[in-house]
């Protein structure tokens, strides 16, 4: 059973691998829900986050990226977010990590928050097709404006599509 289970999983791998192609010149497009509940920081109770996100491989392996974010919380102000960053792949199988430096706005009935948050991610493209991936991604957010209240981890799930130099 174990043989089966690992002979699968190097497979599953080895085909991701044949399609990992993060080379110069490609752009690259996704979309992302986050939060659903899994967010972990004092503030917070539940949570759905709606991100988009757009890169240039501007060399092999290493990508930049803009982003934009909505979330929905349930008891607290709902809030924005715009931000740059960057990607690596470690490996050509689509192991990959993150940074992105993020401006948050949040805003409610006499209150509001402006914020800048520095992120880290690690995450997994795995190959759909050719160009398409899903994205299972974990993150840790860092307020500057309230450390305890703002700052914390989450998890990401998303599709992405590499577009360019075939």
């Amino acid at each position: 059973m174990k043989k089966k289970f690992l002979m699968m999983l190097m497979a599953l791998t080895m085909s991701a691998a044949t399609y990992a192609q993060f080379e110069q010149g490609k752009m690259y497009a996704s979309a992302g829900l986050s939060g659903l509940g899994l967010n972990f920081n004092s503030n917070e109770k539940w949570k759905l986050d709606i991100m988009g996100r757009v890169g240039y491989l501007f060399a092999d392996n290493l990508m930049v990226t803009a982003q934009g974010q909505f979330g929905y919380r349930r008891y607290e102000p709902n809030y924005f977010t715009l931000g740059a960053g960057a990607r690596y792949y470690i490996l050509q199988n689509g192991l990959y990590l993150g940074a992105s430096a993020n401006y948050v706005h949040e805003t409610a009935a006499g209150y509001k928050v402006d914020d800048f948050r520095p992120s880290v991610q690690i995450g997994y493209a795995f190959f759909l097709s050719r160009t398409v991936t899903i994205e299972p991604e974990l993150y840790y957010n860092q307020s500057f404006k309230n450390h305890s209240d703002f700052s914390g981890f989450g998890l990401r799930i998303g599709f992405g599509i590499y577009l360019g130099k075939d």
